[in-house]
């Protein structure tokens, strides 16, 4: 396999052919489909390991897995059988040295399964089960962990979840287990979805889906905590207030100038730029999102674009970024039919 590859996930419940893996053009951002594996069902997001030649997914599905394919040639292939992950619809995975963590929107838990020597998963997942809820009855019955990552330094891991108003921050302890170090909350019925650390790792950004804002987090690696600084709302001013909207995606420039975001039901694609302190956002631009319900969007490796999956349109479109106001402009699509994310390797 020679240059750079997109690997874009779908929902397969909803008519998506599993993980599309398309070759990118290099100036231009274009994207063409090169292979297709239906393999795993509702491989809704991904990650990769580029040095061990491994794409991670979720299976998100009541019986939610996780399942590890090789990256071979053109495509993928499985390798070996996807594996439990004792937790209801995972939505996001992310790699924390050894192991892999998923974190279960359905069942409100983050789990950890440990990786092998090949970085194939092994089981039995350990489990952290979230606890409460927040004041919108409809989506905050209870918890709903939306996203999982570790901090920049590797030592501590954080998971945000949309049904408590939190941002929790645990360790990894010597058998796997997570327990949680610190709680953050956040404004009550916000539903904070994704989180994005700035480049220097002094600042978190949290993109909040039930009341489209970002808020901005303060983050001290010594102590493993993190501290609300402000929110900033990501929908122009002139929006009606019953317009449906739901944040969804968030990602950061690798030089801390520009935040973007996807919001879904208003279908763009929003614009931040932050002041060199990383503390201060503001909205500069929305631009049509170039279908509809942007469920993530993701800059590639180099910064020159940015990749929105659309999960009802069915495309994966692609945007050139303006390289002193960070705006984009559709450049293209390639249908995807319930597109989730792109990721690349």
């Amino acid at each position: 396999m020679s240059g750079l590859r997109a690997h874009i996930g779908s929902f397969t419940s909803e008519g998506g052919p599993g993980i599309v893996t398309a070759s990118v053009e290099a100036g231009t951002g274009a994207l063409t489909a090169v292979h297709t594996t239906d393999s795993v069902a509702d491989p809704s997001f991904l990650t990769v390991d580029a040095p061990r030649g491994v794409l991670y997914t979720v299976t998100e599905t009541a019986a939610g897995a996780a399942a590890a394919l090789r990256l071979t040639g053109d495509g993928l292939a499985l390798a070996g059988a996807a594996v439990p992950v004792d937790g209801v619809s995972p939505t996001h995975l992310a790699l924390a040295g050894a192991h892999l963590l998923t974190a279960n929107y359905g069942s409100g838990s983050v789990s950890v399964l440990p990786l092998d020597a090949d970085g194939l998963l092994d089981g039995p997942a350990r489990v952290l089960r979230h606890e409460g809820g927040g004041p919108n009855a409809a989506r905050q019955e209870g918890p709903h962990a939306h996203w999982v990552h570790p901090d920049p330094t590797g030592a501590w891991v954080l998971s945000v979840d949309l049904g408590t108003d939190s941002v929790r921050v645990c360790v990894i302890g010597d058998d796997g287990a997570l327990s949680v170090h610190d709680e953050t909350r956040l404004r009550p019925g916000s539903g904070p979805r994704h989180l994005v650390f700035h480049p220097r790792g002094h600042r978190a950004y949290v993109v909040n889906e039930l009341d489209p804002t970002v808020t901005v987090l303060g983050w001290d690696a010594d102590t493993g905590r993190l501290s609300p600084l402000g929110e900033t709302p990501i929908l122009p001013k002139d929006v009606a207030a019953d317009t449906e909207a739901y944040a969804s995606g968030i990602a950061v420039s690798a030089d801390g100038r520009f935040l973007y975001t996807a919001i879904r039901g208003h279908d763009s694609v929003s614009v931040l730029a932050l002041d060199d302190t990383g503390d201060e956002l503001d909205l500069v631009a929305n631009v049509h999102c170039g279908g509809r319900w942007p469920r993530a969007l993701t800059l590639d490796p180099q910064g020159t674009h940015l990749y929105v999956a659309n999960q009802h349109s069915g495309d994966v479109t692609w945007f050139a970024l303006d390289e002193a106001m960070g705006v984009p402009s559709r450049s293209g699509a390639l249908a995807v039919p319930a597109a989730s994310c792109v990721v690349f390797s």
